[in-house]
Parts: C-alpha cells; sequence; structure tokens
C-alpha cells in the first residue's frame, strides 16, 4: 500500500507512521531522515543536499525526489510504505505523481489526520521535555504529576525554544497556506481520506487501518 500521511505539526502524524510502518511491514519514509542518510553517506544526491544546506538554502525538489525514488525502489518498499512529511505542497505533489507514474506505482490513498487549530497549539505549546531521560509530557494533556519534574527520573522539565506561542502559531499558518491546497489536490484524485487525530494513538491506528484495508 502506497500512502501519504497528511496532517499539522503536532497532528500525531509521526507517531501514526512508526505504529503503521510495524503493523502493516512497510518503512515510514521521512524527507528529513532520507536527507541526512544521504548527507551521512557521501551519495551523489546527498553531495547535492549537503551543498544546499551549508549554503543555508532549502534542498530542491528535484533531489528530494530522487532521494524517495532511489528510497522506494529498495526491498523493503516492495509492498508499499507511509510517505511522511512529503509533500508539503502543489508542485511537490504533482512531481511525486509524475515520479511515481513513471515507476508505474501511483499512490494509492492519502490519510488527513485532522486536528483542530485550538488542540494543534495545546499540544506543541505543552509540551515539556525532561532534561536528563527524554520523557515527554504536555501541562494541559498529560502534565507531570509534580509539576515541573520527570515522573520517571525527577529530571527537570523545560520547554524547547522553538515550542513558545508565536513559533508554533507561525509554523502552524505556514502549513496552512502551503500544505492544506493538498486536501483538494488530492480529493479531486478520490485518494483523500481524512480521519481525526483526536483520542487515544491506539484508536486512531485503528481508524487508519480500516482505511487502508480498503486499499
Amino acid at each position: 500500500m502506497r500512502t501519504v500521511l497528511l496532517g499539522a505539526p503536532g497532528s500525531g502524524k509521526g507517531t501514526q507512521g512508526v505504529v503503521l510502518s510495524k503493523k502493516y511491514n512497510i518503512p515510514q519514509i521521512s524527507t528529513g531522515d532520507l536527507l541526512r542518510a544521504a548527507v551521512a553517506a557521501g551519495s551523489e544526491l546527498g553531495k547535492k543536499a549537503k551543498s544546499a544546506m551549508d549554503a543555508g538554502a532549502l534542498v530542491s525538489d528535484d533531489i528530494v525526489i530522487g532521494l524517495i525514488r532511489e528510497r522506494i525502489s529498495q526491498p523493503d518498499a516492495t509492498n508499499g510504505y507511509i510517505l511522511d512529511g512529503f509533500p508539503r505542497n502543489i508542485p511537490q505533489a504533482q512531481a511525486l505523481d509524475s515520479t511515481l507514474n513513471e515507476l508505474n506505482q501511483p499512490l494509492q490513498g492519502v490519510v488527513l489526520l485532522d486536528v483542530a487549530f485550538e488542540e494543534l497549539m495545546q499540544r506543541l505549546t505543552g509540551r515539556r521535555t525532561c532534561k536528563d531521560c527524554g520523557a515527554i509530557y504536555n501541562i494541559h494533556l498529560s502534565p507531570a504529576k509534580i509539576e515541573g519534574h520527570c515522573d520517571s527520573c525527577n529530571g527537570d522539565l523545560f520547554q524547547r525554544a522553538d515550542d513558545n506561542e508565536e513559533t508554533i502559531g507561525n509554523r502552524l499558518n505556514v502549513y496552512q497556506e502551503q500544505t492544506s491546497p493538498l486536501v483538494e489536490y488530492y480529493q479531486q484524485q478520490q485518494k483523500l481520506h481524512t480521519i481525526a487525530g483526536t483520542g487515544n494513538v491506539d484508536g486512531i491506528t485503528q481508524a487508519v487501518s480500516t482505511v487502508f484495508g480498503t486499499l
């Protein structure tokens, strides 16, 4: 099953990608991971990506598509894959479609994890991380038993610098402007399946699995 997981920052698509990858024994393909691996390996595409990154520029869509093409050609992707974090806009979606059509492997479905803006803000601005063991809490949704201290190791909890309201608001606005048009794009292809990204993780996984069963 060849799929894309769509969702705003904080929607839980990374978490669901990991769980679904294990459940269906297909790779979760994150473009960030692909870029880091290509740079570390020193591949031709990796060198081009590193050059752009060192210059402070965005890595071109051509390079990212090339990395995806290489990745989905590997044996563990024979039965499908879950793309996480790509495409982010219409030109990327069109380039991805073009590449997959060349390979005669078009996307079978796209799953959108839909979460209200207010809840996304709560999830992201309320996040606190333990300095010692890395455990993650949320002051609104899953607070530590003792405020400011980890339940597991009693380490101090801190808020990441990029988890402030202004930064997160900007990230969500960028998503809304660039990525949300993909909803209509995939609706027109009759490939979009919208799942409420709220509730417990298992319940969301079950809802996505139901969609996967129809692809």
